[in-house]
């Protein structure tokens, strides 16, 4: 196992979130295997210290459903990151750029952030 630091100072949510998908899918090993789980960990440093704009914290939106009528709720980049703080925000990032199958929460388990 194969332990990757990303440093996110001053750098924006989505390139850093870029970079870590792909070294969790496996797309910078020579190696590289859709149908496998690449074999590196990968640890997000100072996620605290990332550059987000105002407008950006304003306009940039998550969303979430209980599944129950009213149940459907959608919180700022700013309430979020008030709230969860950074960690949360680059979990959701990299979630959204993995692939949409049975790997993806085996490969969320390789990422590591530290605010």
């Amino acid at each position: 196992m194969k332990n990757l630091t990303i440093d996110a100072t001053e750098k924006s949510i989505g390139r850093v979130a870029a970079e870590a998908a792909q070294f969790l899918m496996g797309k910078t090993d020579p190696s590289y295997e859709r149908n496998k789980v690449s074999a590196v960990k990968v640890v997000i440093e100072n996620a605290g210290k990332t550059k987000v704009s105002d407008k950006k914290g304003i306009e940039k939106e998550y969303e979430r459903y209980s599944g129950y009528p009213g149940g459907f709720r959608t919180l700022s980049l700013a309430e979020t990151i008030e709230k969860k703080g950074f960690t949360e925000v680059y979990r959701l990032a990299v979630y959204g750029m993995l692939p949409r199958n049975k790997l993806r929460p085996i490969m969320m388990k390789n990422l590591t952030i530290n605010e």
